[in-house]
């Protein structure tokens, strides 16, 4: 019983870490940056800690392989709209992020039904898009605790955010491309 139960521990960080999207959130829209980077630390411990137990424990699951990058694209996805909403993101910043998480996803989709079953696995491009993600939001967010950062230095984050998520959407088209047609 106490092994299926801590078999489980992947399983529920992962699922805490989309729990944890809705406070996340409303803190930021309630513009309480000081709670938002410790909930934002416990949901990234958490993203380390789920997989490494999941191969640790030996407790990888079908489970936990699709809610993984679902709770990071909700995530992630909520942070922007809410950081574009509290008018720290320009609009069309937070759009990119959430259109290319749509064309993934629904990428993902149309493959699976169109071919069947599609063994979900990041590339190194979306890897590094969901890492610059990752920076530039706590970036954003530290900055309105401890305001050090230049201006300079969000505009190369920014921009480093749109090539990244251009790139990345880019090659998971042209991937599933080349799976379709082969």
């Amino acid at each position: 019983m106490a092994s299926s139960v801590i078999k489980q521990l992947p399983n529920m960080l992962t699922t805490l870490r989309l729990i944890l999207s809705v406070p996340i959130c409303l803190m930021i829209l309630n513009e309480n940056y000081g709670a938002v980077l410790w909930i934002a630390f416990i949901a990234g411990l958490s993203d380390g800690a789920d997989g490494f137990l999941a191969r640790k424990l030996n407790a990888v699951s079908r489970y936990g392989a699709i809610l993984d990058p679902i709770s990071d694209k909700v995530l992630l996805n909520s942070v922007y709209v809410s950081l574009a909403i509290v008018g720290l993101l320009p609009w069309w910043v937070a759009l990119i992020v959430v259109i290319r998480d749509v064309l993934i996803v629904c990428g993902v989709l149309l493959y699976h039904w169109q071919f069947g079953h599609y063994e979900i696995s990041p590339s190194l491009w979306g890897k590094a898009s969901t890492f610059v993600q990752i920076t530039f939001a706590l970036m954003l967010l530290t900055d309105q605790v401890y305001p050090l950062l230049t201006p300079f230095s969000f505009q190369v984050g920014m921009w480093s955010l749109i090539v990244t998520a251009f790139i990345s959407g880019g090659h998971y088209l042209y991937v599933w491309s080349i799976k379709a047609l082969t």
